[in-house]
């Protein structure tokens, strides 16, 4: 064990010697083994440590080991503060080869010394079949609250902040911990992200973007979800943005409407999916008059023709184009709702989907009046082009409960589909002028004041194709999106920061 006398002992001016235990999983001898002498032969490091699970007892030369249940479990991580005895502690958490950089550790120590930082992590390299490629990463911002945030496989802590942020821990998780851990530390400290490519980790997940986008609704994953939302909850409460479920209630006597519901759908180029979306639409069998506002943001590919088509032949759909051309699919959304077509209800449909079958709108109009609520939310289901069902099959975000619904939506990505607004209430909000991420934001500003009414059958085939917006985004296009959700969760959280007792809108009559 090297010196750990960290206020005198310096090696070189890169860095204190012994100032940092590194913890690195178990799975496969060979691998461990290569990431644990990489480690010691940094005089930074003081010892390392071997994370492995009971079937795992081969012992690796200058490390110790330590038996685990589960790698992210909060008996883990006691174990882990517990030999937390140098100022910082690693924790590598894949199990693959850890190849560091030059001088990364030094970078490391520094930049956590200098700013102290409770969590310090950087871009790294990604070896994907055999192939090095950048991985840049965000910055960790107060609305940075998912569970699924890139930190990269290297976490740097403060080792007193993260002995604290154990310590604090009274929930016994076992797959939440290490996310409950990230939350506790940045309500102590910040989390410092360095612009820095400091080391290569293999990465054996080489799906689509699209197709690990649905895993954290994935239903083996509902315990997972469960813990994570266990933990969020308890931060929010810490922070003071928890909302307690008590809500604004509606009378839908505001205003006069032509219709009771209007789909909306925001289009531009989209001639292969469009007409099925438009006979879904028209086929719906309601007891109200309903219509279809179709927004076409100035089509070049016959998109256009084909709404003229339906136009003439169905006095419902009403083609509306903008008298501007700066518009997202947000601003297309405010152009309908806007538009003195629109009905009481606006309800979403795609241009790239359908309804489910001609019971959807009755359905989820009939969900306001139940439910009292100024926005719904349906449940879809993936399929392909074909409309034959894929995996993973019924999205139902059962995570979305009238207890902790709007709290819990803070954690997550997405809210689900279709989406369904009072209209009053939506056109005095108005929607973001984005292509992405301008339903989520509408949902957690609606549900910092009013119910967000759910359905949990589905109502809406969402059809998984090349062409679809999200099927296939390279790391700096996900990263932009990514980044963008904080943002509306940070803006969400200082808004809910100032949001009196929420108590106070039992009783209010939203339609006077």
């Amino acid at each position: 064990m090297k010196n750990k006398d960290n206020d005198t002992n310096f090696n070189s001016p890169l860095g204190v010697v012994g100032t940092i235990n590194c913890f690195i999983v178990y799975n496969e001898l060979t691998l461990a083994e290569k990431t644990a002498q990489n480690l010691l032969q940094s005089e930074l490091v003081n010892k390392v440590y071997i994370l492995a699970t009971p079937e795992n007892n081969t012992v690796i030369a200058g490390c110790e080991r330590i038996e685990i249940d589960s790698f992210k479990s909060t008996e883990t991580l006691k174990k882990i503060a517990d030999k937390s005895d140098t100022a910082y502690s690693l924790i590598y958490t894949k199990d693959t080869t850890l190849e560091l950089g030059q001088y990364a550790l030094e970078r490391f120590y520094h930049i956590a010394n200098d700013t102290n930082a409770g969590l310090v992590y950087s871009d790294y390299y990604q070896i994907s079949e055999g192939l090095r490629t950048n991985l840049p990463l965000i910055d960790y911002q107060e609305g940075s609250l998912r569970d699924d945030f890139n930190f990269g496989s290297v976490l740097f802590y403060d080792a007193k902040i993260l002995k604290k942020a154990v310590a604090e821990t009274t929930e016994n998780f076992l797959h939440a911990g290490l996310y409950n851990l990230r939350l506790k530390v940045s309500q102590h400290s910040e989390l410092i992200h360095i612009n820095e490519f400091l080391y290569s980790e293999v990465e054996h997940d080489i799906r689509k973007s699209g197709e690990k986008l649905f895993d954290y609704v994935d239903p083996k994953n509902r315990a997972v979800q469960i813990e994570m939302e266990t933990a969020c909850t308890d931060h929010l409460k810490k922070i003071g943005a928890y909302l307690a479920p008590k809500f604004k209630s509606i009378e839908f006597n505001k205003g006069d409407f032509p219709v009771e519901a209007s789909v909306i759908i925001p289009v531009r180029n989209r001639v292969k999916t469009l007409e099925d979306a438009i006979k879904s639409v028209l086929m719906q069998k309601t007891t109200f008059a309903f219509n279809l506002i179709i927004v076409d943001n100035f089509s070049t590919d016959g998109t256009s023709e084909i709404i003229q088509k339906y136009a003439q032949l169905d006095k419902r759909l009403i083609h509306v184009i903008p008298n501007r051309h700066d518009l997202g699919i947000g601003g297309c959304w405010n152009a309908g709702v806007d538009s003195t077509e629109c009905g009481k209800f606006a309800v979403q449909l795609d241009s790239d989907d359908v309804y489910k079958d001609e019971n959807t709108l009755q359905t989820i109009v009939n969900a306001f009046y139940e439910q009292n609520c100024a926005m719904v939310i349906g449940s879809y289901t993936m399929t392909n082009f074909k409309l034959e069902t894929i995996a993973p099959g019924l999205i139902d975000h059962k995570e979305w409960t009238p207890e902790n619904g709007r709290n819990n939506a803070l954690r997550i990505n997405g809210l689900g589909a279709p989406r369904a607004f009072y209209t009053p209430v939506l056109r005095e909000i108005k929607v973001p002028n984005t292509s992405y991420g301008e339903d989520y934001a509408l949902g957690l500003y609606f549900s910092r004041e009013y119910q967000i009414g759910r359905i949990y059958e589905s109502v809406y085939l969402c059809r998984r194709w090349d062409d679809n917006s999200d099927a296939e985004l390279d790391v700096v296009k996900m990263n932009g999106h990514n980044f963008y959700k904080d943002k509306i969760r940070t803006i969400e959280l200082k808004a809910r920061k100032k949001t009196p007792n929420p108590s106070r809108y039992i009783g209010i009559n939203c339609g006077e």
